[in-house]
Protein backbone atom coordinates (compact mmCIF):
# COMPACT_ATOMS: atom_id res chain seq x y z
CA UNK A 1 0.00 0.00 0.00
CA UNK A 2 2.87 2.48 0.30
CA UNK A 3 4.66 3.95 -2.29
CA UNK A 4 8.68 3.41 -2.56
CA UNK A 5 10.86 5.90 -1.72
CA UNK A 6 14.30 7.22 -2.43
CA UNK A 7 16.71 7.01 0.30
CA UNK A 8 18.73 10.07 -0.88
CA UNK A 9 15.94 12.91 0.20
CA UNK A 10 13.50 13.09 2.71
CA UNK A 11 10.11 11.28 2.35
CA UNK A 12 7.90 14.50 3.00
CA UNK A 13 10.44 16.66 0.57
CA UNK A 14 9.49 13.37 -2.57
CA UNK A 15 5.53 13.89 -1.47
CA UNK A 16 5.81 17.60 -1.78
CA UNK A 17 7.49 17.22 -5.41
CA UNK A 18 4.97 14.47 -6.56
CA UNK A 19 1.87 16.65 -5.65
CA UNK A 20 3.41 19.34 -7.53
CA UNK A 21 4.03 16.87 -10.77
CA UNK A 22 -0.09 16.38 -10.15
CA UNK A 23 -0.65 19.78 -10.51
CA UNK A 24 1.30 20.61 -13.18
CA UNK A 25 -0.21 17.46 -15.22
CA UNK A 26 -3.71 18.16 -14.13
CA UNK A 27 -3.73 15.30 -12.41
CA UNK A 28 -4.93 17.37 -9.23
CA UNK A 29 -7.47 20.64 -10.67
CA UNK A 30 -6.86 24.50 -9.56
CA UNK A 31 -9.29 24.32 -6.36
CA UNK A 32 -9.39 20.65 -5.74
CA UNK A 33 -9.70 19.29 -2.15
CA UNK A 34 -6.49 17.36 -1.26
CA UNK A 35 -6.92 14.25 0.96
CA UNK A 36 -7.15 14.86 4.90
CA UNK A 37 -3.34 14.21 6.27
CA UNK A 38 -4.68 10.62 7.69
CA UNK A 39 -5.52 9.86 4.15
CA UNK A 40 -2.78 10.57 2.42
CA UNK A 41 -0.93 9.24 4.96
CA UNK A 42 -2.43 5.72 4.89
CA UNK A 43 -2.60 5.87 0.77
CA UNK A 44 0.94 6.56 0.72
CA UNK A 45 1.99 4.57 3.82
CA UNK A 46 3.27 7.18 6.16
CA UNK A 47 3.10 8.70 9.46
CA UNK A 48 0.31 11.98 9.69
CA UNK A 49 2.96 13.61 10.88
CA UNK A 50 5.24 13.77 7.44
CA UNK A 51 1.69 14.74 5.15
CA UNK A 52 0.99 17.73 8.27
CA UNK A 53 4.88 19.02 7.02
CA UNK A 54 3.79 17.97 2.90
CA UNK A 55 0.64 20.24 3.68
CA UNK A 56 2.53 22.80 5.36
CA UNK A 57 5.24 23.06 2.88
CA UNK A 58 2.80 23.46 0.01
CA UNK A 59 0.59 26.13 1.79
CA UNK A 60 4.40 27.96 2.25
CA UNK A 61 5.24 26.98 -1.48
CA UNK A 62 1.55 28.55 -1.74
CA UNK A 63 0.45 26.07 -4.02
CA UNK A 64 -2.07 25.17 -1.19
CA UNK A 65 -4.30 26.36 0.94
CA UNK A 66 -5.86 25.32 4.30
CA UNK A 67 -9.41 26.78 5.25
CA UNK A 68 -10.42 26.25 8.73
CA UNK A 69 -12.80 23.24 9.04
CA UNK A 70 -12.45 22.17 5.44
CA UNK A 71 -9.23 20.95 4.38
CA UNK A 72 -6.24 21.61 2.27
CA UNK A 73 -7.26 22.82 -1.33
CA UNK A 74 -4.95 22.98 -4.16
CA UNK A 75 -4.84 26.84 -5.05
CA UNK A 76 -7.63 28.25 -7.47
CA UNK A 77 -4.65 30.85 -8.43
CA UNK A 78 -3.98 30.37 -11.81
CA UNK A 79 -0.79 33.29 -12.02
CA UNK A 80 0.91 30.44 -9.18
CA UNK A 81 0.28 27.64 -10.68
CA UNK A 82 1.66 28.94 -13.71
CA UNK A 83 4.46 29.94 -11.84
CA UNK A 84 5.29 26.54 -10.51
CA UNK A 85 5.18 25.12 -13.85
CA UNK A 86 7.57 27.36 -14.83
CA UNK A 87 9.45 26.77 -11.76
CA UNK A 88 9.34 22.64 -12.42
CA UNK A 89 10.44 23.26 -16.15
CA UNK A 90 13.86 24.94 -14.85
CA UNK A 91 14.57 22.85 -12.48
CA UNK A 92 14.16 19.83 -14.76
CA UNK A 93 16.29 21.55 -17.40
CA UNK A 94 19.18 22.89 -14.97
CA UNK A 95 19.54 19.09 -13.58
CA UNK A 96 19.27 18.02 -17.23
CA UNK A 97 22.62 20.34 -18.47
CA UNK A 98 24.31 20.11 -15.32
CA UNK A 99 24.56 16.50 -15.83
CA UNK A 100 24.94 16.68 -19.69
CA UNK A 101 28.25 19.36 -19.22
CA UNK A 102 29.51 16.96 -16.53
CA UNK A 103 29.16 14.03 -19.15
CA UNK A 104 31.32 16.97 -20.72
CA UNK A 105 29.00 17.52 -24.00
CA UNK A 106 29.34 20.84 -25.54
CA UNK A 107 26.45 23.28 -25.91
CA UNK A 108 26.06 22.16 -29.40
CA UNK A 109 25.89 18.65 -28.93
CA UNK A 110 23.15 19.21 -26.27
CA UNK A 111 20.94 21.45 -28.58
CA UNK A 112 21.49 18.61 -31.56
CA UNK A 113 21.29 15.93 -29.34
CA UNK A 114 17.31 17.34 -28.18
CA UNK A 115 16.64 18.45 -31.59
CA UNK A 116 17.27 14.79 -32.65
CA UNK A 117 15.34 13.19 -30.16
CA UNK A 118 12.17 15.35 -30.54
CA UNK A 119 12.37 14.70 -34.10
CA UNK A 120 11.98 11.04 -33.68
CA UNK A 121 9.03 9.16 -34.36
CA UNK A 122 8.12 8.60 -30.64
CA UNK A 123 9.54 11.17 -28.85
CA UNK A 124 6.36 12.80 -27.98
CA UNK A 125 5.65 9.63 -25.25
Amino acid sequence: MGDEFKSSQPIYFQLVQRICRQVVRGELAAGEKLPSVRDMAVEAGVNPNTIQRVYTELERMRVAETRRGQGTFVTDKRALLSQLRNDLMTEQITDFLRDMKEMGFTPQEIVAGVQSYLNMDGANE
